[in-house]
């Protein structure tokens, strides 16, 4: 598939406050992320390399212990295996990449 229109995409809810539409390409999973005020995303890692870009709003991201505010034009690139966390402080939306496939999310 060359070409995907994200708003077709049947939305995810992986979590309160979090809407995410979810695409793979060969080497790469993405999701458009749509997040309300207060949500948060617990510690974990994974073997996958993960790109947030802030398009909208504004985010805390916890990279090894090293703490960030993220808004509109940030990138946060976390290695592979690093333990992370996100916490919104402001409404919004990010597009997230994760490299290679991340199956079954």
């Amino acid at each position: 598939m060359a070409f995907i229109d994200t708003r077709q995409l049947e939305v995810l809810n992986k979590r309160p406050g979090w809407r995410g539409r979810l695409f793979h390409s060969q080497n790469n999973t993405f999701v458009w992320w749509e997040f309300d005020a207060n949500a948060d995303i617990h510690q974990h890692d994974h073997l996958q390399e993960e790109v947030w870009h802030v398009v909208e709003g504004e985010l805390e991201v916890t990279i090894a212990g090293e703490t960030l505010r993220c808004g509109p034009g940030s990138a946060a690139i976390i290695p592979p295996h690093t333990p992370h966390s996100v916490r919104v402080l402001q409404a919004g939306r990010a597009l997230v990449v994760d490299h290679p496939l991340r199956t079954g999310f």
